[in-house]
């Protein structure tokens, strides 16, 4: 970042596409050599970006509830609609079943999370091959949003089951500690990646310093993941101790493959909303009430995030609940 800023280099537009060096990164990290991609201003912006381009007006999209709401917000701003399967029970996730139930000749895409904001559940690889064998039947998009990926111990990509009809959300926001620089792509396949730049916002490029960091992020991967994982997992338990000891608090899914999970307080009597205004506003601590991600079940959860320094997920522990 220092290097790219003392050298001046936001002074110029970058490539439109993003930087080569971090393109071909990011295909390496993945292991997709044959796919394409664009940079965009993190994550998000791929998946606008996407509804714009795959989601005609009077579409469908196969959603989850809970889910990252934003992307539910793009489709429809387009006129597109969104199913939203309730997977709050059994394995909180999707069930192939449930997505076959829900196809209709107006079905564009399956949007898949995984692991899933807000769990932190993900897909076993014969689960999520299901799912991509429905998607070829029925000529369905995959999306899959990939953006906590490197906390799951076992993860299979889409792409590496459906190819040619997978769009794959790829994000360093989470993984790289790097989310305000807002530095995202969308990886596909090269014609459909070739097509979908006509539909990109940024036609002048996204932030250069952020693409250096991503660049210097990945470049040292090897380096820094396995102590963030280890961090991550240690601070999951020490969430789950505290909450064990609150009656009516319980984790629907232990361990979270994300940097994030729910805590479930319907059985505590207390209202999400209320929990994240006392512990913003007396103990400067941020989490999420659960209707920011379930229109159905957000009164039922808050939702913490863990992957921080350790002191910070102590000082959590002694607020809650």
């Amino acid at each position: 970042i220092r290097k790219a800023a003392d050298e001046r280099e936001y002074t110029k537009y970058p490539l439109a596409s993003g930087l080569p060096q971090l393109k071909n990164l990011i295909l390496d990290d993945l292991g997709l050599p044959d796919h394409d991609l664009h940079i965009t201003n993190g994550g998000t912006e791929a998946l606008y970006c996407l509804m714009r381009h795959i989601q005609p007006r009077g579409s469908e999209m196969i959603t989850s509830d809970p889910s990252y709401f934003v992307v539910h917000k793009f489709a429809k701003l387009g006129g597109a609609k969104c199913t939203d399967i309730p997977i709050y029970h059994g394995n909180y996730r999707f069930d192939v079943e449930d997505i076959k139930e829900a196809i209709t000749p107006d079905s564009k895409s399956i949007f898949l999370i995984d692991p899933i904001n807000p769990l932190g559940s993900t897909y076993p690889k014969d689960e999520k091959r299901a799912i991509c064998e429905v998607a070829e039947d029925h000529d369905l998009w995959v999306i899959d949003d990939i953006t906590y990926r490197d906390f799951a111990p076992e993860h299979t990509l889409a792409a590496n089951l459906l190819p040619e009809k997978t769009i794959t959300a790829y994000s360093v926001s989470k993984n790289c500690g790097l989310a305000g620089l807002r530095v995202g792509s969308l990886v596909g396949p090269k014609e459909f990646i070739r097509d979908i730049r006509g539909t990109m916002v940024s036609d002048l490029g996204i932030s250069v310093i952020g693409q250096r960091a991503a660049v210097a992020a990945l470049e040292t991967k090897p380096d820094w993941l396995p102590g963030l994982v280890d961090t991550a997992v240690k601070n999951q338990g020490l969430i789950k101790n505290a909450v064990d000891k609150v009656d009516g608090a319980e984790l629907p899914v232990y361990p979270s493959a994300a940097s994030m999970m729910v805590i479930d307080i319907a059985e505590h009597n207390a209202n999400p909303q209320d929990i994240q205004d006392k512990l913003l506003y007396e103990n400067d601590i941020f989490v999420r009430a659960g209707n920011y991600v379930s229109t159905k079940f957000g009164d039922n959860f808050i939702r913490v995030s863990f992957s921080i320094p350790t002191p910070e997920v102590e000082r959590f522990v002694e607020a809650f609940p």
